[in-house]
């Protein structure tokens, strides 16, 4: 009994002494983990202050510097929707029995400006490019998509080709490049468009509309992540 008695003693001396090592062992090693974590809580809230305050300041000067009007929602006989928070507009109108529809994007391309006297373009500045995805439909009889670029003063048609209606996924027949075809059939589909509004005075619309829509956007983005970033 009394040997029963000293084992059990020894059983519980070893596990009282081994408890009591690991919670020295966890007391030296507490403060080390507490300071690394404060440290590291600091860093972030520094990082992130710092990106907070450029956000901040780059919003300020952007809406100082001009602020955003209320987007156009007519341009002509177009319905001009602005689409916020995406890459394209849309603009819409009747014209006879035809439907239209053009797809703009906003600024997806440059090129260098040509020179003032036709000469060999100018490098140093550059002409932002436009894309318009032209849609004419005449209710059952199929659409008419003609693919055009809108530079700063002009619009350019690059391919056009029939589709039979809107919902056709297949890839069609897209036909010759534009500046292929005779050039008589050329000047005939730009006096086509130009009679439905799509001509050089659209070409300008878009591009100082994109100016804004470009900036709107990238308040609002800024916006966002500055949002994302002050949520606990």
């Amino acid at each position: 009994m009394a040997r029963l008695f000293r084992l059990l003693r020894k059983t519980l001396t070893l596990t009282l002494t081994h408890q009591i090592h690991h919670q020295r062992q966890q007391l030296c090693i507490s403060p080390h983990l507490f300071r690394r974590t404060y440290i590291s809580d600091m860093r972030k809230e520094a990082f992130e202050g710092n990106i907070l305050r450029l956000l901040r300041n780059e919003i300020q000067y952007e809406l100082q510097s001009s602020p955003p009007n209320n987007p156009v929602t007519k341009f002509g006989s177009f319905l001009v929707d602005g689409r916020p928070g995406e890459r394209w507009i849309t603009l819409k109108r009747q014209f006879a029995n035809e439907d239209i529809k053009v797809e703009v994007t906003m600024f997806d391309g440059a090129v260098p400006a040509p020179s003032a006297s036709g000469g060999v373009a100018n490098s140093d500045e550059m002409q932002l490019h436009i894309t318009l995805i032209v849609n004419i439909s005449k209710g059952e009889g199929g659409v008419l998509e003609l693919m055009c670029s809108a530079w700063p003063d002009t619009i350019e048609i690059k391919r056009l080709f029939i589709r039979r209606n809107e919902k056709t996924h297949a890839e069609p027949y897209a036909g010759p490049d534009f500046e292929d075809l005779d050039d008589e059939l050329q000047d005939s589909l730009y006096d086509f468009l130009e009679v439905r509004g799509i001509n050089d005075e659209l070409a300008i619309f878009l591009h100082q509309y994109m100016k804004h829509k470009d900036k709107t956007e990238f308040i609002k983005w800024m916006e966002r992540v500055k949002s994302f970033i002050e949520r606990n």
